[in-house]
């Protein structure tokens, strides 16, 4: 009777070790807070076939355990939801290669498929969901645009010419720019200006092309209101009509379209010489070479990446698809207005992606200060661009030396540390 129990007992143990293996472990650093975990697992994950255990970590103990898989050659975890940052820190082929995944009819950004190749001949990981800066305008705008301007295919000039008209019928500065303390005027440089103008960020950051850029910032900045240098979310700047046209984070815009969605547009970021820059927020999937069912998490990714999954994704972490799909129309004004823009920025022609600082430490706030003290210098301290560029070319490229970054898109891959060139 003991044998026999016992007998049971481990074929009981067996049997629950293998239904726990069978769970396809999602192991991700996005959908952190509480509620969206439990939205990805209610909302998103329990229509996918399979049982899938969707564990969210914070970045250290994500890569911890990724590491000790891949060093052990054997691991638990079928799928990695990450950041773009994340699988370019890794090497590549610790990564299955994802170009035979069978997506079916689905349309992926192809911008972001090609910066998930890690500029390798494969497809290590494959995009997931997106965000972004947008532009904003009250409808009283509208009537000023330059004519034959398309507000969702601007161009620097246009957007310019656009601001100077506003003010000259208005009599006001009109054009809304977060330059205040907690604005996020470093990443409108890093991943707006300099890709638009430049094609770069850190190797091109001197260059006379960058000289371009920034007296046409100053052009911009002329027919700016001057409190812009206290403007931190231009929610709400808009919603008091003291700007017309503004540059934020989807989310620092949001509350002016959830109050009064009938009074105002979302747009792409306008586009320079070299391209429609503007930075997304990248989160991408992954398989671990050491994924103990290949196939189910390759039934996984196909299942993430359909428009209906992309779709309550978005509802679960309002993250944006990065598949062709269209928004429902029960979303709030908010999301549906910025899912728009950026989905027709992230999927245009001349769409030409910054990314987010990589590799940089604690040197991350160092690095974008460089780009807060250049603004101050040349646009409101007026010091000569040339010489300020060099200046601050020199601190840029200690940081980068100190900290051996290598590039990020749009500036070309390095070996080393990214270079100012």
């Amino acid at each position: 009777m003991t044998i026999k129990k016992t007998l049971l007992g481990a074929t009981a143990a067996l049997a629950f070790a293998s239904a726990a293996q069978a769970d396809v472990l999602f192991w991700s650093t996005q959908a952190n807070p509480v509620e969206e975990s439990q939205a990805m697992r209610e909302q998103v994950l329990a229509g996918a076939g399979q049982a899938v255990d969707y564990q969210s970590n914070e970045g250290g103990p994500w890569l911890t355990r990724l590491q000790a898989e891949i060093q052990a050659n054997k691991g638990t975890i079928g799928l990695l939801g990450a950041l773009h940052g994340d699988f370019a820190a890794l090497p590549a082929d610790d990564m299955a290669d994802l170009s035979s995944v069978d997506l079916g009819d689905v349309k992926v950004n192809a911008a972001f498929q090609k910066l998930a190749t890690l500029g390798t001949d494969g497809q290590p990981y494959l995009p997931w969901m997106q965000a972004s800066y947008i532009m904003a305008a009250n409808k009283k705008a509208l009537e000023y645009l330059p004519a034959g301007a398309d507000i969702d295919a601007l161009t620097y000039d246009q957007l310019i010419e656009w601001t100077a008209n506003v003010e000259t019928a208005t009599g006001e500065k009109k054009f809304g720019f977060p330059a205040g303390p907690k604005g996020l005027k470093h990443r409108f440089f890093q991943g707006y200006l300099y890709p638009s103008y430049t094609n770069g960020v850190v190797r091109t950051f001197k260059s006379d092309a960058a000289v371009v850029a920034w007296e046409k910032f100053k052009e911009l900045w002329s027919h700016t209101n001057p409190g812009s240098t206290n403007y931190g979310f231009l929610q709400e700047q808009l919603l008091s009509d003291e700007v017309w046209i503004a540059f934020d984070h989807s989310s620092r815009l949001a509350n002016a379209f959830n109050e009064r969605p009938d009074d105002f547009v979302a747009f792409p970021a306008p586009a320079g010489p070299t391209g429609r820059g503007f930075m997304p927020v990248i989160a991408g999937i992954a398989i671990p070479k050491t994924a103990p069912d290949m196939e189910a998490s390759k039934a996984l990714i196909a299942y993430m990446m359909k428009p209906e999954t992309q779709i309550a994704t978005l509802r679960a972490t309002n993250f944006f698809p990065v598949v062709d799909v269209a928004l429902p129309d029960d979303l709030p004004p908010s999301v549906k207005a910025a899912g728009d823009a950026i989905a027709k920025m992230s999927g245009s022609a001349d769409a030409n992606p910054g990314l987010l600082p990589a590799g940089l430490g604690d040197k991350s706030g160092a690095f974008s200060q460089v780009f807060t003290d250049t603004f101050e210098r040349i646009v409101l301290g007026g010091q000569d661009i040339r010489m300020v560029l060099d200046e601050q070319g020199a601190v840029l490229n200690g940081i980068m030396q100190e900290t051996g970054a290598k590039c990020w898109a749009p500036d070309a891959p390095s070996e080393g540390a990214c270079p100012v060139e």
